[in-house]
């Protein structure tokens, strides 16, 4: 196989701030891998929270190079072969496995889904995300939202006045269902002190209100939560599972985070054997690695899968969301087309 790749910039269409930060520009790998005259695309969207900038991948996917073999479907040696040549890097691994996975379905001429024996028609609604901003501003982008058809809101929590930030979009979209995430920014006392006030508000779950080394912490939460409890930070992989057992209500899965498609496949298996609830989410990405994760979906209890949906400027078009609803596209593989080619073929 023939590995060729493209370091991209891409924008939010505002400043996207979490607890931890403001970003306006966004470095994202595109990687296509070719074999007999067939070419697939996959994805690194890394996060210096795990460790990872395009810089890294770049390096990790020279080393990879001689590693790929010649048969793209035996993915189980390759993401192996991977593995024992690098540790974490998983931005990386998960834009070869997703180029894979897409090579896979063009040369057998079926989407991921049936590859993957799921129901197209089973996949869930997305929540748009509201970053931080002033409660009027992030009132107003949930607004415009749900005019859009997104009915299930996620607001960024992790400020001082939180409080008013929930209030402000309860208020402009009244039949929302709202999801709050603050990015490990709370403590428990803050998040114990937050969740009824959030449950009779009609919130559906609260994501990573601790910081990610806090499980006992989350235990304590969860134990007195009304609200699902959802780890992210907290959930990076497999590995992370077992330590989370009774200390959430479910977890968080992203490619980026766990590696590709085959290990959010392990890490969702796993979960559900725990008894956890699942969502799939994602980083600010392009349509590449959202429709990766847009064929697992119909797995999954929730789905956060927006990051498309965030940029100003995404070159590939792939599953579209009318009214949120995640709908796939019939193409081969992933089904992602740039942006200019399915324009001109409409």
């Amino acid at each position: 196989m023939k590995l060729d790749y493209q370091v991209i910039e891409v924008h939010p269409k505002h400043p996207f701030t979490i607890s931890r930060g403001t970003s306006t520009v966004y470095r994202r790998v595109i990687v296509q891998l070719t074999h007999e005259g067939v070419s697939a695309l996959g994805e690194a969207a890394p996060s210096p929270y795990y460790g990872e900038t395009a810089d890294t991948v770049v390096a990790a996917l020279e080393l990879f190079r001689p590693l790929l073999g010649a048969d793209p479907f035996n993915r189980q040696a390759i993401m192996g072969r991977l593995g024992q040549a690098l540790g974490g890097n998983n931005a990386a691994k998960a834009a070869i496995n997703l180029a894979l996975w897409d090579l896979a379905g063009k040369l057998l001429g079926e989407p991921l889904y049936r590859l993957l024996g799921l129901d197209a028609a089973a996949t869930p609604r997305t929540s748009l995300t509201i970053a931080l901003d002033q409660p009027a501003a992030m009132a107003e982008r949930a607004q415009a939202a749900y005019a859009l058809g997104f009915s299930l809101i996620k607001v960024k929590l992790g400020t001082g006045h939180d409080r008013d930030i929930v209030t402000a979009i309860r208020e402009a979209v009244p039949q929302a269902t709202l999801r709050v995430d603050a990015n490990a920014a709370w403590t428990p006392s803050q998040a114990l002190h937050y969740l009824g006030w959030l449950a009779e508000l009609g919130v559906e779950l609260v994501e990573q209100p601790l910081p990610a080394a806090d499980i006992e912490g989350l235990r304590r939460v969860t134990s007195a939560s009304p609200l699902p409890i959802v780890a992210d930070e907290s959930a990076p992989n497999l590995a992370s599972l077992r330590q989370l057992k009774g200390a959430v209500s479910g977890v968080n899965i992203k490619l980026m985070k766990c590696g590709g498609i085959d290990a959010a496949l392990e890490m969702i298996h796993a979960a559900r054997a725990l008894g956890m609830l699942v969502m799939l989410g994602c980083m600010v990405e392009t349509s590449v690695a959202i429709a990766a994760g847009a064929h697992l979906s119909p797995l999954v209890d929730y789905a956060d899968l927006d990051g498309s949906l965030l940029l100003a400027d995404d070159p590939f078009q792939g599953p579209t969301f009318p009214k949120g609803r995640i709908t796939l596209v019939d193409d081969p593989g992933l089904g992602v087309q740039p942006s200019s080619v399915r324009s001109q073929a409409a």
